[in-house]
């Protein structure tokens, strides 16, 4: 008898079609089921106002969790990124897979790096937190650089490059590899210089917390180092009480002595999106063992943060 296909929810983007296309894959593997995507519109694709106007939070989540929690869907992907800090109870993050490259990119026109753009250059980008560091940087190396927000999918922004339009935009390591056109980049930007969002290059398979055989299964995908570090990423996020578009970055790495683990890095910045002001901290320790103790790194150093003036720089929800 054959197995009735699941029903995994995606958003209809040309990247959620090619992340949880791969995920069906692998969830058939695991589960020896066909999976079939069910294409579902979010608020987030359809309305066109900045990220940062519409609250960024839940936007491109919410109908996919509807559609979980009516039993419309069985399980659904997300970007990890995209996920809101708080987690339903009748639902469970049942696999957090390995992290895609957490990096963002530069796609510049005639090839050009970041550093070697011309004075005046006009950089696209609908984030904050890739607004306040950049321009933090160029500030700090006499970079003369001018960020503007875009919105649209990855065609849409690089677009605004081929035409002229812009000298260059901002993108996600991760999106552009999972749709087959990292060849494009021509400039890798170094955590270093800008620390991605919390959760960027990973995803979250999520399905209801009452079906305990799915979940099991799920979990044969779940990558234990991955779930550590955006643990830790997302509990920061969270602590400073900011949005997923608020200025906020954060990464986790784990510290390996040849193939041993041995540490952990949690870094996080808070900026003003015209990079004047900054708070930039770090710490390393043990890699946690638990999902508590994960949290409460992320919390530590939020509370670092929150006590060197990080809450006015978000400009909201800052207490």
């Amino acid at each position: 008898m054959n197995e009735k296909a699941l029903r995994l929810g995606t958003r209809r983007s040309r990247l959620a079609m090619a992340q949880s296309g791969q995920v069906a894959e692998a969830v058939s593997r695991v589960t020896g089921r066909p999976v079939e995507l069910v294409e579902i519109t979010t608020y987030g694709d359809v309305s066109r106002e900045q990220l940062a106007q519409i609250g960024g939070t839940g936007v491109f989540v919410t109908a996919l969790r509807d559609a979980l929690l009516k039993g419309e869907v069985d399980f659904a992907v997300h970007s990890l990124k995209d996920l809101p800090t708080t987690q339903p109870e009748e639902l469970v993050v049942a696999a957090v897979p390995v992290r895609e490259d957490p990096r963002d990119v530069i796609v510049a026109r005639d090839a050009l790096k970041f550093t070697d753009l011309p004075s005046g250059a006009r950089i696209g980008t609908g984030s904050p937190r890739r607004m306040a560091q950049l321009n933090a940087y160029a500030r700090s190396h006499g970079l003369d650089i001018a960020t503007v927000p875009i919105r649209g999918n990855v065609d849409t922004r690089i677009g605004y490059v081929r035409s002229g339009e812009l000298d260059a935009v901002v993108l996600a390591a991760a999106g552009l590899n999972r749709i087959g056109r990292g060849d494009e980049v021509t400039d890798f930007l170094s955590v270093d210089t800008v620390l991605p969002a919390p959760g960027q290059g990973a995803l979250a398979i999520e399905c209801t917390a009452g079906n305990a055989d799915l979940v099991a299964a799920l979990a044969a995908l779940d990558d234990p180092f991955t779930r550590i570090a955006v643990t830790a990423e997302r509990s920061l996020l969270a602590a400073l009480e900011a949005g997923c578009s608020a200025p906020v970055g954060a990464l986790a790495d784990l510290l390996a002595d040849g193939q041993i683990v041995k540490e952990m890095r949690l870094r996080g910045v808070v900026g003003t999106t015209d990079g004047t002001r900054m708070v930039q901290l770090s710490t390393t320790g043990p890699v946690p063992e638990t999902h508590d103790r994960a949290m409460a790194l992320g919390r530590e150093l939020a509370a670092e943060m929150l006590a060197q003036g990080a809450a006015g720089l978000m400009g909201e929800r800052a207490h």
